[in-house]
C-alpha cells in the first residue's frame, strides 16, 4: 500500500490578521510548525481552514503561497463544492498552482441522492489527474456517503481514499470490506483514530496535530508497530485535547489554543464567533497541562 500523503494529514487553520484578512506570512509559519512536528501533509481550505468563508481568490492565493514556501512538501487543496462545475474549476486552478492532491467534500445543502453523489465525484475525477480524497462528514453536509457508493467511486483511478467523518467505526469497517486493499481510509476524528485503524484505516486527518503533533505521531507509530497498549496509553493522555477542541464549532477552540501558543491566527470569521470566556478557560487549562 502506497501512503501518498502519509499517516498524519493536518487540516490547517487559516490565519487572519486584525482586519480579518488572510495572514499569508503567518500561514507559512503555521505550516512550517506542522511539518516540523509530525505532519506528513496539510489540507488547505478545509473545514478547519474555514473554507465556507474564504473567497476563491483567497484560497488560490493560499495554495500558491504555501506551495512556493514548501516546494517539496505534500499539500492537499480543499476544492470541493456543492456545485459540481465549481468543484471542477477550483480543482483545475489548484492543479495549475501545483498542489499534490485535492479533498472533495460530499455536496452540502443540496442533499443529493447516492447516485447524485457518485455522478458529482465522477465528474470531478474525470477532469483531473490529481489524487482525490473523498470527504464524508454528514453532520455538516446533511448527506452520508454510503459505503456502497464509496466502493463504486474507489473504482475510479484518481479517487485514492476517503476522509471518513461519520463518526462510526462500523461504517469505516464496511468501507474497508467493500473497497480495494489500496484504497486509503483516514479517520476524520482525532478521537477515533485508533478505532478506525483497527478497522483498516491508515491514519487521520487531524485537528489536534496543530498542538500535539509529536504525540499523535508517537501514538500512530506505536499502533503500526503492533504496540497497541502503548498507543492506547498515549490516546488516553491526549483525550482532553481531543475533547476540548470540539467544545464548540471547529475551528473556534483551535484558534484560541493556537493563540495561547503564540500563533497569530486571529479569530474566526462570522458566522463563527470567538471562544467565550468560559471556553477560553477550559482550553487554557488543557494547553497549560501540555507544557
Amino acid at each position: 500500500m502506497t501512503l501518498e500523503f502519509g499517516r498524519i494529514i493536518t487540516a490547517m487553520a487559516t490565519p487572519f490578521d486584525h482586519n480579518g484578512d488572510v495572514n499569508y506570512p503567518e500561514a507559512i509559519r503555521l505550516a512550517q510548525h506542522l511539518y516540523d512536528t509530525g505532519t506528513d501533509a496539510i489540507v488547505l481550505a478545509g473545514t478547519t481552514g474555514e473554507s465556507p468563508t474564504l473567497t476563491h481568490d483567497e484560497e488560490f492565493q493560499l495554495f500558491k503561497e504555501i506551495r512556493t514556501a514548501f516546494p517539496k512538501k505534500k499539500i492537499i487543496a480543499g476544492t470541493g463544492s456543492n456545485c459540481t462545475r465549481t468543484a471542477i474549476e477550483s480543482t483545475r486552478e489548484a492543479a495549475e498552482l501545483g498542489v499534490d492532491g485535492v479533498l472533495q467534500v460530499v455536496p452540502y445543502y443540496n442533499r443529493p441522492s447516492q447516485e447524485g453523489c457518485y455522478q458529482h465525484f465522477k465528474a470531478v475525477a474525470e477532469t483531473t489527474a490529481l489524487p482525490i480524497l473523498l470527504y464524508n462528514i454528514p453532520g455538516r453536509t446533511g448527506r452520508n456517503l454510503e459505503p456502497e457508493t464509496v466502493a463504486r467511486l474507489a473504482e475510479l483511478p484518481t479517487i485514492i481514499g476517503i476522509k471518513e467523518s461519520a463518526g462510526s467505526a462500523q461504517q469505516a469497517q464496511k468501507i474497508r470490506d467493500l473497497c480495494p486493499a489500496d484504497f486509503l481510509i483516514y479517520s476524520g476524528d482525532d478521537a477515533l483514530t485508533l478505532d478506525f485503524m483497527q478497522c483498516g484505516a491508515v491514519g487521520v486527518v487531524s485537528v489536534a496535530a496543530h498542538i500535539v503533533g509529536p504525540q499523535m505521531a508517537a501514538m500512530i507509530s506505536a499502533f503500526v508497530a503492533g504496540n497497541h497498549d502503548e498507543a492506547r496509553r498515549i490516546e488516553s493522555i491526549l483525550k482532553p485535547v481531543f475533547d476540548v477542541l470540539f467544545i464548540t464549532s471547529n475551528p473556534t477552540p483551535l484558534k484560541a489554543a493556537l493563540t495561547m501558543l503564540g500563533f497569530g491566527v486571529g479569530i474566526p470569521r462570522l458566522p463563527l464567533v470567538p471562544a467565550t470566556v468560559a471556553e477560553v478557560a477550559q482550553i487554557a487549562e488543557v494547553v497549560a497541562a501540555l507544557r
